[in-house]
């Protein structure tokens, strides 16, 4: 607890005095993401008041990041785990395609940042050699991850390692994507993540504590997982980060993460469901961001398939814009949401190892 407890404070204090240094340096050089405008066919919440803000906010989330985690482990003289380090070479690697599409979006003025699929093309590198280094590395005779798809622990069906690159490419792009998109109101996304990440606090720790590795027990009532505690480490790492950075962001924000942060944080949060043998239970674990991705599917299908859209605009919480909700109020309602979502997923976690 002592090691979870220094993890989160470090990145915490990190994120909270490293923020307000990297918004006076981007403010300085005018480094602010372009602001959509309505147009007569595509009218967009009026978002004029934000332009100016600094962006690319997610550089100080991952430095927050590793200070967390490496100074740590550096304090406790204690040494690295594969399982730590890939959930962060995955948070990194996304961070940078992100900071890729930042960098457009600031120094071009273009709000569309990279091309589509050059962007895709980013994200599939990062996670199909996460996938593939999660497979090295044997701690007691066992891979960081395991080519079983995982509800709570492995389940029986077992994926060849072609179709396990293909599922873990996939678990990251749609966190990752989802995560991007809510990304669209102040403090928004920032908030949803650290519930999300706190959630991996505690399965990790509950993890660590009924490890098969120490304890003589049945292996359904003991996990698997290896390196347990230091993937708690990287999750408070994460949480504390993202804690410190919400001071900033909250409405009205003085800096966005953009793609940097939700590309960095959306690889963390299926990382972790991935190295806890959780991968299932992804979608309550990330469930706004789920909804929000649903939203945006649901819109562009219904417009290409009958003409007409199912919402005012997409993603969900533009949708609510327009009707006219108070900023605040969205967010505060999407973070119960997530809430709620995280909440029956732990119900099922906890629920299982007490069948069992």
């Amino acid at each position: 607890m002592r090691l979870i407890v220094l993890a989160g404070a470090i990145a915490t204090v990190v994120s909270l005095l490293g923020t307000p240094v990297l918004i006076r340096l981007l403010a300085r050089r005018g480094y602010s993401q372009a602001i959509r405008v309505s147009t007569e066919g595509e009218p967009y919440p009026d978002h004029e008041g934000k332009r100016g803000t600094p962006s690319m906010g997610g550089v100080a989330i991952l430095v927050a990041v590793l200070a967390g985690y490496f100074l740590t482990h550096l304090l406790a003289w204690r040494p690295v785990t594969p399982s730590g380090l890939l959930v962060l070479y995955l948070m990194v690697g996304l961070g940078l395609v992100g900071l890729a599409d930042d960098s457009l979006k600031i120094f071009k003025q273009r709000s569309t940042g990279l091309r589509a699929r050059t962007k895709l093309i980013g994200q599939a590198a990062v996670a199909l050699s996460f996938a593939w280094l999660s497979l090295q590395f044997p701690t007691d005779g066992t891979s960081p991850a395991s080519m079983a798809v995982s509800f709570v622990r492995d389940t029986a069906i077992v994926l060849p390692l072609g179709l396990f690159l293909l599922w873990v490419w996939f678990l990251v792009t749609a966190t990752t994507n989802g995560v991007n998109l809510t990304d669209g109101l102040d403090g928004l996304a920032i908030g949803a993540s650290i519930a999300s990440f706190l959630a991996y606090v505690l399965i990790s720790i509950w993890q660590y504590g009924q490890n098969c590795s120490f304890l003589d027990t049945s292996p359904l009532t003991c996990y698997a997982t290896p390196n347990p505690l230091d993937l708690a480490i990287v999750a408070v790492a994460a949480a504390g980060a993202s804690f410190g950075f919400l001071w900033w962001n909250t409405a009205p924000a003085r800096i966005f993460m953009g793609d940097t942060g939700s590309l960095a944080l959306g690889g963390g949060i299926a990382g972790l469901a991935i190295l806890t043998r959780t991968e299932l239970l992804l979608p309550l674990m990330a469930g706004l961001f789920l909804i929000t991705a649903l939203s945006v599917i649901a819109q562009v299908g219904s417009f290409k398939l009958t003409g007409r859209r199912v919402l005012r605009m997409a993603p969900l919480h533009h949708h609510f814009e327009m009707l006219g909700w108070p900023e605040v109020q969205i967010v505060v309602r999407f973070w119960i949401i997530q809430g709620l979502c995280i909440a029956a997923g732990l119900t099922l976690f906890y629920a299982e190892w007490v069948r069992a």
